[in-house]
């Protein structure tokens, strides 16, 4: 098949979930495929993840995204105009949409792939296009996260006022777009079921009887659940320092959710835990840590994004999630599990993930909880040892993509039928 990817994010290096997600999903589909990428791209991407995109894409296209303040704000204006979330307005590119004009004009696709629901608007013109140039291809949406609940979840834990009407007028707009869009997809993968029911729930949200019976029979069918994997094999359990103390956490702090989480966790949780361990030490990795966390002294590191993060997970005793928003999965347990790391998480943070608590995860939801079940960790060696090994074993057996990407073939063989390219 002809595949067109269109991706948000460049998917290498996978140093973030949605690469994470984006690249095993590539990976998988250009071994079968001839697949075309279609990304936008950050100053801060190479030119050696594009080589090495390139040496399994047929070929590979890339547009600049364009972020600032003074963007931010235009597109803030614009959402409150044209009740669009603003998670979508802010991404409306006039140049993505004329190179898939011409892509879609100088080849026929069988398939248009969006991954994460920022491409769908792309998706849906796409095919657009390729209807008005005599051919239909079948359109397949990546959904890494029920959207609208990251809005909805950061407003129920926000004490600002004006934060708080903000994000929840967010998630009321996203979560109709998000339904809106889903129904218009001949095939939507979900991450987690939790995902799907939550988009499915937004039918009893809306006002309209008519309206409510028509979105949830909408996405009662063609739906698929292949969870975010990774490569077992590429990651050995790392050769911890006995004496390691430190409390690690792992993920760009640019993303609202692990701002708040980590903020959560410095200011609640990290002081219950040094009354009892004054030695540990509470460590943020990635970029833009909050400022509330950066300013707490001794006992908080944030060094920002680190190319190469080897050495902190040597150093780390126990590995924590403390997120209180979100949707999808928190490929940062993978990876934690890949290196043999005990973990702490809340329940929104475990949420979507296979996992059985206190054997592969300790899961705790309140300040006191938390920090009790990080000083379990620092103090009881066979507690640690057991979630480290239980954690590497439910990783192997449940989220190695060679084994578990194969349900990506029940989604895209429907699609292709070389003598009748109709609409299906």
């Amino acid at each position: 098949m002809n595949i067109l990817f269109l991706a948000q994010v460049l998917p290498y290096p996978i140093d973030a979930g949605p690469k994470v997600r984006g690249y095993y999903n590539l990976r998988y589909l250009a071994d079968k495929h001839a697949v075309t990428l279609l990304s936008f791209v950050r100053p801060t991407d190479s030119s050696e993840a594009l080589s090495h995109l390139k040496s399994f894409c047929t070929r590979v296209e890339t547009i600049k995204m364009p972020r600032s303040r003074v963007r931010d704000g235009l597109s803030m204006v614009k959402s409150l105009l044209s009740s669009q979330p603003f998670l979508i307005t802010r991404d409306e590119v006039p140049e993505m949409d004329l190179t898939l004009r011409k892509l879609i004009r100088e080849k026929r696709f069988d398939a248009i792939h969006a991954d994460q629901l920022w491409m769908a608007p792309y998706a849906l013109k796409a095919k657009r296009e390729a209807i008005k140039n005599g051919y239909h291809p079948r359109i397949i949406l990546d959904q890494h996260n029920a959207v609208y609940l990251i809005p909805k979840r950061m407003a129920e834990a926000s004490k600002n006022r004006f934060l708080k009407t903000w994000l929840k007028r967010e998630s009321k707009l996203m979560a109709e777009f998000e339904m809106q869009t889903c129904r218009q997809f001949d095939h939507i993968v979900w991450v987690t079921q939790e995902d799907l029911k939550a988009v499915n729930s937004i039918a009893s949200l809306l006002i309209k009887d008519n309206r409510k019976v028509a979105y949830h029979k909408a996405l009662s069918e063609d739906n698929s659940i292949i969870p975010i994997c990774v490569d077992p094999a590429e990651t050995a359990p790392v050769d911890r320092d006995p004496e390691a103390d430190e409390i690690l956490f792992v993920g760009g702090m640019h993303w609202p959710p692990n701002a708040d989480g980590v903020t959560w966790f410095a200011k609640e949780v990290l002081p219950l835990v040094t009354k009892e361990h004054p030695q540990s030490r509470f460590v943020a990795v990635g970029k833009q840590p909050p400022e509330a966390i950066t300013a707490m002294g001794r006992q908080v590191f944030a060094p920002g994004y680190v190319e190469n993060i080897d050495r902190y997970w040597a150093n780390a005793r126990v590995f924590v999630v403390p997120l209180r928003a979100g949707g999808g999965m928190r490929v940062k347990i993978l990876d934690a599990w890949a290196r043999g790391i005990p973990i702490v998480s809340t329940t929104i943070g475990a949420e979507g993930i296979t996992y059985n608590s206190g054997m592969d995860i300790l899961i705790a939801d309140t300040p006191e909880e938390f920090s009790r079940a990080v000083s379990q960790v620092l103090i009881d060696n066979d507690l640690a040892k057991r979630l480290s090994q239980y954690g590497r074993e439910t990783l192997e057996n449940h989220y190695d993509w060679k084994k578990v990407y194969p349900a990506w073939d029940r989604v895209y063989n429907p699609a292709f039928d070389s003598n009748n390219r109709q609409q299906i």
